[in-house]
């Protein structure tokens, strides 16, 4: 288990320090301001919505690491994939950090699995759910 803990806070630690998503986002038909005041996180996610497919996303602002490397893998693995199916992984992973997802649940959710651990450490989860819960209330307005 020592192992694969390291691999996770090696994904964590990369995405946090060289996040592909953390950028402005001039084509965006969707931007929405997520906060957390626990912790000070405070991003905005941007996504372009073309036909029911999220062609692209982005998010700027600041945060923990937890809540940054969240953010860029949630974009990392929602790009590209209908609304639908996007709201399919916030399940899985909102389900995950409740501890309650399956193995293969988490295996869909790819480099998002490494943030599983959070389910043991609920001071942090509204990190890791912030990217989650902004995408999930542009997707509802």
């Amino acid at each position: 288990m020592e192992n694969n803990r390291s691999f996770y806070n090696e994904i964590l630690t990369d995405h946090n320090l060289h996040p592909m998503h953390k950028h402005p986002l001039d084509t965006a038909t969707a931007s929405l301001e997520g906060v957390n005041p626990s912790c000070g996180d405070d991003i905005v996610l941007n996504l372009n919505i073309k036909d029911g497919v999220i062609t692209d996303g982005s998010f700027t602002g600041d945060g923990c690491a937890i809540s940054q490397a969240s953010a860029d893998i949630m974009l990392d693995l929602i790009i590209g994939k209908t609304v639908d199916e996007a709201e399919h992984l916030k399940d899985i992973f909102l389900k995950m950090i409740q501890g309650k997802a399956t193995d293969e649940e988490i295996e869909e959710l790819e480099e998002g699995g490494a943030l599983s651990d959070i389910s043991h450490m609920p001071a942090r989860v509204k990190c890791a759910v912030l990217g989650w819960h902004t995408f999930e209330n542009i997707v509802k307005e």
